[in-house]
């Protein structure tokens, strides 16, 4: 059976919502496995940024990639439930998905694994200009 290797979440333009002064990113997060193949987990994921016209001088590339590391998960605590909970049940549910396609896989060991981001081509385009 084949193991994850590594979380990454893919960021790019979400064009439609995106100017000089808004900023609008979709986000998926793929689990890379060791045969190198790779399994999506989420990818309704996203968030916008609203500003001024210096609104691209004012935006990192780190501050994206927090931004997406945050988006895809665990979620805020809400109605009375603890962080450890919430990030429980987000591990829990990704490591089922996963499981569901024939990769072994444990929340607790997928909450450890290293998470990249990687920007797309569009989004280093509009944070460079």
């Amino acid at each position: 059976m084949n193991a994850v290797a590594r979380l990454v979440t893919y960021g790019e333009l979400d064009g439609a919502a995106t100017d000089d002064r808004r900023l609008s990113v979709s986000a998926r997060l793929e689990a890379e496995l060791a045969d190198g193949g790779s399994v999506v987990l989420l990818d309704d994921r996203g968030w916008g940024v609203s500003g001024g016209p210096g609104l691209r001088g004012q935006v990192s590339p780190g501050e994206i990639e927090r931004d997406a590391r945050t988006v895809v998960g665990p979620d805020e605590p809400y109605d009375g439930w603890t962080r450890e909970r919430m990030a429980a049940d987000h591990w829990n549910a990704l490591a089922a998905t996963l499981r569901g396609r024939g990769v072994a896989a444990d929340g607790a060991d997928l909450a450890g694994l290293r998470h990249d981001v990687v920007l797309g081509e569009d989004l280093r385009t509009w944070l460079d200009a």
